[in-house]
């Protein structure tokens, strides 16, 4: 009788959902791979990435490389994300998202909102976001390998990365100017933030980038850090509380 086929993959939780969250939401650059146009062969490039505010990437790429021309011939895609770190590379979380690319139209709104998420980012970029032959591509998550480690090995629904898309629609509205009010009038609570929920002790210059219902993203230099609120949004106006109840939170605790 033959052996059974041991399950490699373990069933998907909130613990994988929220580290492939995590992976995403954290992810400055990835390796991204297309099918190169003519041949047909896998074609890998390294890519700038940032997150719209429902989750899904976002990458600025020339309309001269390869691989964009590998996006535009066929959507299909797959980027790979995550960060190695001390000891063997193959122990530290990746993921794999496999996606289809949408190139957004210039002179849009969804094509403002894009830039401005992307470029609070990756501020380098604006040398060249403006050059005729830079596109923003949207790539739309259809489902995700998830490696934790040595033997936590998940399959992810596209859907399990996503934002509630009703909240995060309105947050595009108000979510740019609460970042600049933040930047501008609360880098001591950022600062906070960046301590106590990210578990990042050194004394740096964070800045926050962006906001979405399921929590914020802040930058210092090259070095970036995700901080999840403690439950989801629901709605849009329940975001100011929020940063206030855990600026108080982060506050108390630094005073222990």
């Amino acid at each position: 009788m033959a052996e059974a086929k041991k399950e490699v993959l373990r069933p998907t939780d909130d613990e994988a959902i929220r580290l492939g969250k995590t992976l995403l939401r954290a992810a400055r650059h990835a390796a991204l791979s297309v099918l190169e146009p003519g041949s047909g062969w896998p074609l890998a490039s390294r890519v700038s990435v940032a997150t719209d505010c429902a989750g899904r990437p976002l990458i600025l790429v020339s309309e001269l490389s390869a691989h964009t021309g590998g996006l535009l011939e066929d959507e299909r895609c797959a980027l790979l994300l995550g960060e190695t770190g001390k000891g063997d590379p193959l122990a530290h979380p990746r993921m794999t998202l496999k996606c289809r690319a949408r190139k957004v139209a210039q002179g849009t709104d969804d094509h403002a909102a894009i830039a401005q998420r992307f470029l609070a980012r990756h501020p380098k970029a604006a040398l060249y976001a403006d050059f005729t032959d830079f596109s923003y591509f949207r790539l739309e998550p259809e489902e995700a390998s998830l490696n934790g480690g040595f033997g936590k090995a998940y399959r992810l629904a596209g859907d399990d990365l996503m934002s509630d898309a009703a909240v995060a629609h309105d947050l595009e509205r108000t979510g740019p100017g609460a970042v600049a009010h933040m930047n501008a009038d609360h880098r001591d609570a950022i600062a906070l933030y960046a301590k106590h929920f990210a578990g990042i002790a050194e004394p740096l210059d964070w800045a926050m980038t962006g906001i979405d219902p399921d929590g914020f993203d802040l930058m210092a230099g090259d070095r970036a850090a995700r901080v999840f609120f403690p439950e989801p949004l629901v709605a849009a106006g329940q975001m100011r509380d929020r940063l206030v109840e855990m600026a108080i939170t982060a506050r108390a605790a630094s005073e222990i």
